[in-house]
């Protein structure tokens, strides 16, 4: 077998001969020679497949997006997802029970929904609870669509402000990804908002709806900075998806497709560039050869039969807590802690993001649930200033409004709506008047912040769960308190009563970040400054555990470009991979 990273089937600039790739089937014993040797003996459970060039883990933002770009140089490249396709006509928006469902099967919450596609994870050790979801497309199926990118400052941040740890990559690196992963992904905004990176989106700004006049007059007042924000919604008929028309929340998925998701996105593109997609397969664990190489997966396909499938190279993306709950399963004699684990680093660093919601109710109507829930953006409170008392800073995203049965939910446990004869009229005060002002609050990088593998919580196929173990640092707590008090002045600014707190969002950690961090020093970082990990030359993560820092904005934008920043990479290093 000749592997395709070494073969002349693709050459790129400084190849010069090709010759056999020494990571051949014939020497996986790690897998310890185990599963080959099973099917050598001709057991049922375990099956052995010929090796694929280029293995990828999970199907969501940046496993789409590295698919895609690396689907160009015709390596035979198969991903495994472990959830399945979805059926926009079974999303809650196809009916008007869709903010029930929200509570139960379509929760963000893996923990809630438990589908068999999910996985537990005990975060009772965390006041911020895990949120994800597993299918082709990943969370970008359920996310709500705001589009921000991380700012300049946010890679040299111990440069410009002392704390946690510059990037060994800078924004520029970045620039052309993002501006790729945008046409891909179909973007809409409002170009040249000075406090923010300049952005190009293909498509019209997202209507400013009649909560966005209200918030608008209302920051004038106090002379904030506001723009109208990116969003992957479509504003118009764009790559075969139609426009939005509000059938509803954009969380949990959306009917119509306006909403991108990589499902619709990136992947029919990859699958019709060749590329096999895989669904139903959990991985349990990634396996390695005499010479501590990758030399592919087990897992278990979607009748629970346990498999093994060899590949030259490996790519995770599985996000912030799927990558280190993988590579912390991938014990082996060589890898004792874990796979690509000589830093002690994986798992640790976790960055959730907490979130700092203030709302209240206006006298004019709102746009409650016919609308994209956030449309506007500010960055007034961005980066570091010393006299606020904390270092670095918080976007914040203005909430349009609520839907009924969310409003009826919620204001009740608030206390603000009371059962009895005055519980109708009371509702129809709140019901399409909330306004919202949410502050997405930089979460620093602290090692005691981390998942493990919990020693009795097991998945369904009895592979180990993720535990996290995780706190609110000081700097942030700070940092809440003072965007609650700037979003009590903008909320009273724009004439609310019954104003309400919720400090951290406690179902808000959508940003699973930072646990198996970029750098240089292989001592003190898990990948190199292309994805690649230290430890294990075939082996590259792209998703966002190996962010350094969180920013204060939405990660999902700066996650597809730096998977494909690293497929880049890859493309260009073809010749010297596993040098």
């Amino acid at each position: 077998m000749v592997c395709a990273l070494r073969s002349a089937t693709f050459r790129p600039r400084g190849f010069t001969q090709p010759s056999l790739c020494p990571y051949r089937l014939h020497s996986l014993p790690d897998c310890g020679g185990r599963i080959a040797r099973k099917a050598a003996r001709g057991e049922d459970k375990v099956a052995m497949k010929d090796p694929v060039d280029v293995l990828i883990i999970g199907a969501g933002a940046s496993g789409a997006a590295v698919a895609w770009s690396l689907a160009e140089t015709k390596m035979h490249i198969l991903c495994l997802e472990q959830g399945g396709w979805m059926n926009p006509a079974e999303y809650p928006s196809t009916g008007r029970d869709w903010e029930a469902k929200f509570y139960g099967e379509w929760s963000s919450s893996p923990n809630v929904r438990g589908r068999p596609e999910d996985y537990p994870i005990n975060d009772d050790n965390s006041p911020i609870k895990v949120v994800n979801y597993n299918a082709v497309g990943g969370s970008t199926v359920m996310y709500t669509a705001h589009w921000p990118r991380l700012h300049p400052s946010d890679f040299k941040v111990k440069t410009l402000d002392g704390v946690a740890d510059d990037w060994p990559i800078d924004y520029d690196a970045l620039t052309s990804f993002f501006e790729e992963n945008d046409r891909m992904m179909g973007t809409s905004g409002l170009s040249g908002d000075p406090l923010s990176p300049l952005t190009h989106p293909p498509m019209p700004q997202q209507p400013m709806g009649l909560s966005g006049v209200i918030i608008g007059k209302a920051m004038n007042k106090l002379d904030w900075h506001w723009w109208p924000s990116d969003t992957t919604v479509a504003t118009m008929d764009y790559e075969g998806r139609a426009r939005c028309i509000n059938l509803g929340h954009c969380t949990p998925a959306c009917a119509q497709g306006a909403k991108s998701s990589t499902d619709i996105t990136y992947w029919p593109h990859a699958i019709r560039a060749g590329v096999e997609l895989r669904t139903h397969c959990r991985v349990r664990e990634i396996t390695t050869d005499e010479n501590g190489m990758a030399s592919g997966v087990v897992y278990y396909d979607k009748d629970g039969v346990e498999q093994f499938q060899p590949a030259h190279v490996v790519i995770i993306a599985c996000n912030g807590v799927g990558t280190p709950r993988l590579l912390l399963n991938s014990k082996s004699n060589r890898f004792p802690n874990g796979l690509a684990n000589s830093s002690g680093l994986v798992g640790k660093n976790l960055m959730f993001h907490p979130y700092a919601q203030i709302y209240g109710y206006v006298k004019e109507p709102t746009d409650s649930n016919r609308a994209p829930p956030t449309c506007l953006w500010s960055k007034e409170w961005y980066d570091t200033d010393l006299s606020r008392g904390f270092v670095r800073g918080y976007g914040v995203q203005f909430v349009r409004g609520a839907g009924p049965v969310f409003e009826a939910v919620v204001s009740e446990q608030k206390g603000i709506l009371p059962w009895g004869e005055d519980h109708h009229r009371v509702f129809r005060k709140l019901n399409g008047h909330r306004l919202g002002f949410s502050a997405i609050c930089e979460d620093l990088p602290e090692e005691h912040n981390q998942v493990t593998l919990d020693p009795v919580l097991k998945d369904s196929h009895g592979i180990p769960a993720p535990k996290i173990d995780y706190t609110i640092s000081e700097n942030s707590r700070k940092m809440m308190e003072h965007a609650l008090a700037r979003g009590r002045e903008f909320l009273e600014t724009a004439g609310a009563t019954d104003i309400c707190v919720n400090s951290p969002i406690p179902w808000g950690g959508w940003h699973l970040l930072g646990t198996a961090r970029m750098g240089t020093e292989p001592e003190r970082s898990v990948v190199n400054e292309w994805g690649r990990t230290h430890d294990v030359k075939n082996l590259f993560i792209v998703d966002g555990s190996i962010f350094v820092t969180s920013g204060g904005v939405n990660p999902t934008s700066t996650i597809q470009a730096l998977a494909l920043y690293i497929a880049d990479q890859m493309k260009q290093r073809l010749a010297n991979l596993f040098d």
